[in-house]
């Protein structure tokens, strides 16, 4: 049976981690090289490093955060952010990243997925759709949600898949931070409809929510931030929870006493 990955997220801006609601009001949540370390420790399947700024600010992403982060774990490790072209992605390779995540880059230019493809294969490609519902319609936003695009988020689930996306980051923006449940109507939609694994983003606030994204929609992973950022769940009870709900999860190292 498919094991279902847990993946913590790092928003990162001026190299520290940060974590909002819907996108904004961002807050310190930690060092990102001591919050990685805990993740890797406590059994997280992988991570991913957001830098959120780097696109608005029109630079590259901080190639040496990503160096530091990745001599600590041993972990799949994503990084995204300010990625426009085949020489950012081998930046990141050689900084450590198992593999890179595209977003607004994307949409401006859609063959810049078949390029990485092509030039790592794509299991290298993570594309990431940050999506909101507006009027019963879930719109791809860019530029870290600042702007929205003529793309459904269904549709472009598809295109990305057939231009050789290994895999898909999908973001509610109406669920990020209000940890009241991830949007299992669009992530159940675009799991139904490709063929390359989807990981649910946004909304998760309890054990219970997990639980809900892996039984009621076709996802191969849950990530989550600011739950584990603060401590409000650590991720080998997470493991044991959903062990015990019939979810099979990699087990995690050191399981806590008495769980």
């Amino acid at each position: 049976m498919l094991k279902r990955r847990i993946i913590p997220c790092l928003d990162i801006r001026d190299g520290r981690t940060v974590k909002g609601v819907n996108f904004v009001n961002l807050k310190d949540a930690g060092d990102p090289v001591e919050l990685a370390k805990i993740y890797a420790g406590h059994g997280a399947d992988e991570l991913v490093f957001l830098d959120i700024t780097a696109t608005i600010e029109n630079r590259k992403v901080l190639a040496g955060l990503v160096e530091r982060i990745a001599a600590e774990i041993n972990i799949p490790f994503t990084v995204g952010g300010g990625i426009h072209g085949i020489e950012d992605v081998s930046l990141m390779l050689q900084a450590g990243a198992d593999k890179i995540t595209i977003n607004s880059s994307a949409v401006r230019r859609p063959e810049l997925i078949s390029e990485i493809a092509g030039e790592f294969g794509s299991q290298c490609v993570v594309v990431a759709i940050d999506t909101k519902d507006h009027e019963n319609d879930w719109i791809v936003f860019i530029d870290g949600g600042r702007t929205p695009t003529r793309h459904r988020a269904l549709d472009w689930a598809k295109k990305v898949a057939s231009l050789g996306a290994g895999e898909i980051l999908l973001t509610s923006m109406n669920n990020d931070g209000t940890k009241e449940g991830f949007a299992l109507d669009i992530t159940g939609d675009v799991s139904r409809h490709v063929n390359i694994p989807v990981i649910a983003s946004g909304g998760a606030g309890k054990m219970e929510h997990f639980r809900d994204v892996f039984f009621n929609t076709g996802c191969s992973a849950a990530l989550a931030a600011s739950i584990f950022h603060y401590g409000e769940i650590d991720i080998r009870e997470l493991k044991q929870y959903l062990k015990k709900e019939k979810i099979a999860v990699r087990p995690a190292p050191f399981p806590l006493k008495g769980v």
